[in-house]
């Protein structure tokens, strides 16, 4: 080992180790406890079960509790919720990210100002978005409802986070108001790194500037485009607060990340909420590569 490999191990040292004390070690310990009976009263008596927690007559993908499928048990409906949330969810805030940030990389005055309001939900504490908005759409007291009541819009004021109709729907849209400031600052990024000359050549040769979006502006910021839209699909798939503050353990809005809190922390079972917690880690997995792989075949084919 020469002397520049030495130096370089002797600096990643501290943090590989840390890494391993606040990551692969919980990691670890959370994959063990779901092949074990562990509850939280008394979790030095878990003993060894194998799969039952995933496979077992009331493991997670056993579904005792419905004879009509496995997607209606309370595991099967956490995992619709959360790639329902994450697939509408990332879908329009891409959309008004690259909408928002075309307009941002355009120069006009007091455009820096706009650039910093635009930033403003993305800056509030989850928490505090969530909360604010549960108030806002408040079924007897929120604005919202006032709003849309007074326009004539409404006929009578909804429950927008308590009717299992509306609920998700509206925890999408309160989370694509927060987050797509965040797409927006990632294309907007992107979209400075690209060369004038392109837009001036385009500009002089009199092309549309629909054809130049889709024929230039896009290919070019597509690795960025990917790469913000994983990063984003990792923070949806993995979503708890927003929702549990909204909905709270509502069935028709609850989360694979809701569903292993209810399960460790309301109802002790360490064992079988590590066993979802570990299911959520690979489903989380699954996704990502998924999302590379067709993102590298996009890249390819251009």
């Amino acid at each position: 080992m020469n002397s520049k490999t030495r130096t370089a191990w002797t600096f990643l040292a501290p943090m590989l180790l840390v890494l391993a004390l606040v990551a692969v070690w919980p990691l670890g310990r959370t994959i063990w406890f779901s092949f074990t009976d562990a509850n939280i009263n008394d979790i030095d008596a878990a003993k060894f079960v194998g799969l039952e927690n995933y496979f077992g007559e009331y493991g997670l993908f056993a579904n005792p509790n419905h004879t009509d499928g496995f997607w209606n048990s309370d595991w099967g409906l956490s995992i619709l919720n959360t790639l329902k949330f994450s697939l509408v969810s990332v879908t329009l805030e891409t959309a008004l990210g690259l909408a928002v940030a075309l307009l941002l990389n355009q120069e006009f005055k007091g455009r820096a100002w706009v650039r910093a309001a635009v930033l403003v939900p993305w800056a509030i504490p989850t928490i505090v978005s969530a909360k604010m908005w549960g108030w806002m759409l408040h079924d007897q007291f929120g604005v919202i409802n006032q709003w849309l009541f007074d326009a004539g819009l409404l006929a009578s004021k909804l429950a927008w986070t308590a009717d299992p109709s509306y609920a998700l729907w509206t925890v999408v849209a309160v989370d694509v108001w927060k987050t797509t400031p965040f797409m927006a600052l990632l294309i907007l990024a992107a979209l400075q790194t690209l060369p004038k000359d392109c837009y001036e050549a385009a500009r002089v040769d009199g092309v549309h500037p629909l054809r130049v979006f889709w024929k230039v502006t896009l290919p070019l910021i597509r690795p960025a485009l990917m790469v913000a839209v994983i990063f984003r699909l990792l923070d949806a798939l993995r979503v708890f607060d927003l929702i549990y503050v909204l909905t709270s353990n509502n069935n028709s809005t609850i989360s694979m990340s809701g569903f292993v809190r209810r399960e460790m922390v309301d109802n002790g079972y360490m064992g079988y909420g590590s066993a979802a917690s570990t299911a959520l880690f690979l489903i989380i997995g699954l996704c990502t590569v998924a999302a590379i792989r067709l993102g590298r075949m996009k890249l390819s084919e251009d």
